[in-house]
């Protein structure tokens, strides 16, 4: 089984949460990646990004963070 990329972008504000994922995605295209943000907006923004791109996701807590998983 392949590692799964963390992209950690706890404390950045909007957009740079969404144009670091989306290089990710185009990175890491076919691997599992986990976007870790400590903010709700983030993660909703995040959300977004994904379903414009048709990639379906998972979020859940870890703490008081949100953690986005997905396969790029």
């Amino acid at each position: 089984m392949s590692e799964i990329k963390e992209i950690n972008v706890r404390g950045l504000s909007c957009p740079e949460p969404v144009m670091i994922t989306s290089m990710a995605l185009k990175k890491y295209k076919g691997q599992m990646l986990k976007v870790i943000a400590s903010e709700a907006h983030v993660c909703i923004n995040v959300q977004k990004l994904l379903k414009s791109n048709n990639i379906s996701f998972d979020v859940s807590n870890e703490g008081d963070d949100y953690v986005i998983s997905f396969q790029a």
